[in-house]
């Protein structure tokens, strides 16, 4: 695979993004059980796109985010636009809080995403709330928040190990000029 810092790694990066990102959409679309499920699964896409922006910024610009998000929006049958939007002020957010050249210990990225997370689900349900739009249950959307604050650190092993999608290292980011 091409140097992760040239553009060419750059954009071979963005197409596996859109590729994993695909890829959780179509086993979540899976029909597996016919059954209504009495848990929530973790939302395995926020955990990538948040992951990507804290680990490798330039790897999701806000562009991709958006149209990964609003496409899941759509086939998930979620309300179009709201999620996209949430999620990609989140990533915004936590690209300027957390750069890549920043060595930030793990336990603090950690929390300051599962922060994001709490918000960014608390808005949607007050939104959709406002504009009277029927929501699963809070427990339901409570055990899928947890979720994906758990599994978190699964994405960032899995996206370091397979994917290797790393934060820039200072000789890295020499070289990229700091174009971060």
């Amino acid at each position: 695979m091409a140097r992760t810092t040239t553009p060419t790694g750059i954009w071979l990066m963005r197409g596996a993004f859109v590729l994993v990102a695909l890829l959780i959409m179509f086993f979540h679309l899976l029909p597996l059980d016919t059954l209504p499920r009495r848990w929530s699964p973790p939302d395995l896409l926020l955990a990538l796109v948040l992951v990507w922006s804290v680990r490798r910024g330039d790897f999701v610009p806000p562009l991709l985010i958006a149209l990964v998000m609003l496409l899941a929006d759509l086939l998930y049958q979620r309300p179009p636009g709201l999620w996209a939007l949430l999620v990609l002020l989140a990533s915004e957010f936590l690209k300027s809080r957390m750069p890549a050249t920043r060595e930030t210990p793990f336990l603090g990225e950690w929390f300051g995403v599962s922060v994001v997370i709490i918000g960014i689900t608390l808005l949607n349900r007050l939104v959709l709330g406002i504009l009277a739009v029927e929501q699963p249950h809070i427990a339901l959307v409570l055990v899928q928040v947890i979720m994906t604050i758990a599994v978190y650190p699964v994405v960032i092993l899995v996206s370091q190990s397979l994917l290797g999608v790393r934060r820039l290292s200072p000789a890295d980011a020499e070289t990229m000029g700091n174009r971060l």
